[in-house]
């Protein structure tokens, strides 16, 4: 019996390390987002939109619709039906039906834009009924359901088209007058610069004068492939990028109404647009106000404007926020469904981003300086933010919301009640991420989560009674491979009291008796975070490549990164690194205390703010950190656009000191460790005056950075290039921390 016990032992031993043997080990084309086998590493996903208040899960090659109760699914028609409908000929028109739409939530419509044409198809007829096709130089911008109008580019001039109609709205487009486009640099919530009214019968869009900002002499070079026996230039040509550095002439922007039952356009008078900002347009539920926040070059003074849509004429000041460090309008006011005078409007007016119920005065009474009366009622309130407003539920008189409220690291979905401001929250699963939809009438949540632990679930929750029904699990398709551990805990911040959260990945198959090289990942600037209750708590895939070849990575959202209030965040005002440094710092005191960190082998990554956070690190700490690996950084906030930059820092002449105090020129000199740059040489963000810059203080003072370009290539590599780029990350610490 003995020998009996001890030879099922030895054969369950070895059957364990035969499954530990075959586990397989990852490669950067299997984990980098341009590698040749990415897709088969991300869990699987149910791509769905609303029609309506029904779920359509929309695949390349078919549509189904979802039972929002039991998940079942029809198959509605497939690309091939949709060829055969889009047109007599038998030539494929239609190659996958992945951005399929259903706008019209009472009719079988389906629309398909596939670049040339947009194909609207009635699904259950079998019949198309109506096609825009774009021509060479015709780029559309936004079509609307309700009117069908179509707002477009061509040659940079601005048309909208109706069916056989169409209007040309400006004659004098350029490269340095822009026009239907995003403009302030994509600050300030801009994604776009054309704004269909309600009705879909009038067009507000932005016109940017950029005519006076310098330019930034960006190169095009000639392809590697290139031949000179063909007859092109074999000389690079200027791609000059209009870059507004702070302190610099900024550009002008005016906001112009388009009326397609009149054919005119009029521009809102706003006054001079010389250093100001124009955001958040919106417009009134009778399509005869729009609404926009106008915010100050300083960015500490912003007001909530109305203008006659028919004259462009100012009809008042709603509302006004001012602030001594800066305020940031993200979103434009959202009037409710069920009352015309009535709008939510989002704040941080009271140290965190929450949600107001704004009505205006229903005598039409005007105050002194012709400002609207507006009753502010403030609906949602704690230290913790609104992170989306998703939409209405008009039955019940309520909004959907996601939010922080439960921890710093989670998003959760909440229904609240306008009236009461009680709020329920909506999503399954204990804790977690929730990214969410809502159908059209607010009744249905699509809820795509993850956790630590669960790579996706999806859930379809009916906002009247809160019940979740699972319609999708994703399995984990890291299963059969070695993975490493991912934890997440907190440390103090310099300030002695303040939370930060870190995730932290192991090497595989580690051993707490070992010492390891540790790399810390950095970003540390606003608008972002690393860590959060996602699977693996977020973490990047280069990091479980690292944690493979036995690195430990830590990652550290330090005070100045996003959802974590006013006070938070504005740590850093006029002196951007300084205290995220100190954060960063207490984190590698954390990991220093870890009997498994070797000390001596600490380094740092980080891309763009992380690129500046890396060469902070690398210059004000050069004992600390031994390696790093610096991309698309900022060296001297000065060469940084105007927006971003002087929102943060002032311009250079209001803050010298700050300037002078945050410029990593000044610090070149320290460098001890091994230091690499990279840079996209046609990088539209960061230019690359920063890190030449700096190349030229380093050779002054006799320090030794490396120096690598990705000719072409903006601000993040793109394609394949960023599985390259990940190699030579990868191999730099190799090669001098490992």
């Amino acid at each position: 019996m003995k020998i009996k016990f001890f030879t099922v032992l030895l054969g369950l031993f070895t059957s364990l390390n035969m499954n530990a043997q075959e586990l397989k080990s990852f490669t950067l084309e299997d984990l980098n987002f341009g590698g040749k086998n990415y897709r088969n590493f991300v869990p699987q996903n149910r791509n769905c939109v609303w029609w309506g208040d029904q779920l359509v899960r929309v695949e390349s090659d078919a549509c189904y619709l979802v039972n929002n109760q039991n998940g079942k699914e029809t198959q509605l028609f497939t690309v091939s039906q949709v060829n055969q409908w889009a047109g007599p000929t038998k030539d494929i028109k239609v190659r996958s039906l992945r951005g399929a739409s259903f706008p019209y939530a009472d009719k079988s419509l389906v629309v398909v834009n596939t670049g040339e044409r947009i194909y609207t198809i009635d699904f259950k007829s079998g019949s198309l009924k109506k096609c825009n096709e774009f021509v060479d130089g015709e780029y559309m911008l936004e079509m609307n359901t309700k009117s069908d109008a179509i707002a477009y580019l061509k040659d940079n001039n601005l048309y909208v088209s109706r069916g056989d109609q169409k209007w040309q709205l400006s004659t004098d487009g350029s490269r340095e007058i822009v026009y239907g486009q995003s403009v302030h640099r994509d600050e300030f919530g801009i994604r776009k610069g054309t704004f269909f009214s309600n009705s879909g019968e009038k067009l507000a869009f932005y016109r940017m004068d950029q005519s006076m900002v310098t330019d930034y002499p960006l190169v095009n070079i000639p392809e590697v492939s290139f031949q000179p026996e063909n007859g092109k230039s074999r000389i690079a040509t200027l791609a000059p990028e209009k870059y507004p550095m702070a302190g610099e002439t900024s550009h002008k922007v005016t906001v112009g109404v388009f009326d397609i039952n009149t054919g005119k356009t009029v521009y809102l008078k706003a006054g001079d647009p010389t250093d100001r900002y124009f955001t958040n347009i919106a417009w009134s539920p009778d399509d005869k106000t729009v609404y926009m926040f106008e915010l100050n070059r300083n960015q500490n003074d912003c007001r909530l404007i109305s203008y006659d849509a028919s004259t462009g004429e100012k009809t008042g000041e709603l509302y006004r926020e001012t602030d001594a460090k800066y305020v940031e309008p993200l979103h434009p006011i959202v009037f409710l469904p069920w009352d015309n005078s009535s709008f939510l409007m989002q704040s941080r007016k009271d140290g965190y981003n929450h949600l107001y119920l704004c009505s205006i005065g229903k005598s039409g009474s005007r105050m002194a300086g012709n400002t609207v009366s507006l009753d502010v009622k403030q609906i949602t309130k704690g230290n913790w933010e609104v992170l989306d407003f998703l939409g209405f539920n008009a039955k019940r008189k309520g909004i959907i919301i996601s939010s922080n409220e439960i921890s710093p690291i989670q998003c959760n979905i909440f229904f609240v009640d306008l009236k009461t401001g009680k709020r329920t929250r909506m999503d399954e699963g204990s804790k977690g991420w929730h990214s969410a939809s809502l159908s059209k009438s607010g009744q249905y949540i699509y809820d795509n989560y993850s956790e630590p632990n669960v790579p996706r679930n999806i859930a379809i929750v009916n906002v009247a009674n809160g019940k979740c029904f699972s319609y999708f699990k994703a399995e984990d398709p890291w299963k059969g491979y070695k993975i490493p551990e991912y934890s997440c805990g907190t440390v103090k911040a310099a300030d002695g009291t303040t939370d930060l959260y870190w995730r932290m990945v192991k090497p595989v198959d580690f051993d707490p008796n070992k010492k390891y090289p540790t790399v810390v990942y950095v970003y540390g600037g606003p608008h972002a975070h690393n860590v959060d209750a996602r699977w693996h708590y977020s973490s990047r895939s280069w990091e479980t490549y690292m944690a493979q070849k036995g690195y430990v990575l830590f990652i550290l959202d330090n005070r100045g990164s996003e959802h974590r209030g006013k006070e938070f965040e504005q740590v850093t005002f006029r002196q951007l690194g300084q205290e995220e440094m100190k954060d960063q710092l207490k984190g590698v005191e954390y990991l220093k205390s870890l009997p498994y960190v070797d000390a001596d082998r600490i380094g740092v990554h980080g891309w763009s703010y992380g690129g500046f956070m890396t060469i902070s690190l690398m210059t004000n700490y050069p004992d600390v950190f031994k390696v790093g690996v610096a991309g698309g950084p900022v060296i001297d906030w000065k060469w940084y656009e105007v927006m971003y930059g002087e929102r943060y820092m002032d311009t250079p002449q209001q803050n010298p000191e700050g300037y002078a105090k945050t410029s990593l020129l000044n610090t070149a000199k320290n460098l001890k460790g091994k230091l690499q740059i990279i840079q996209g040489y046609n990088d539209p963000t960061c230019v690359p005056q920063h890190c030449l810059t700096f190349l030229k203080a380093c050779i002054g003072a006799g320090t030794q950075p490396d120096f690598f370009l990705y000719p072409g290539e903006p601000h993040n590599m793109r394609g394949h290039q960023s599985v390259h780029l990940h190699e030579r990350i990868t191999q730099y610490f190799e090669d001098y921390l490992k």
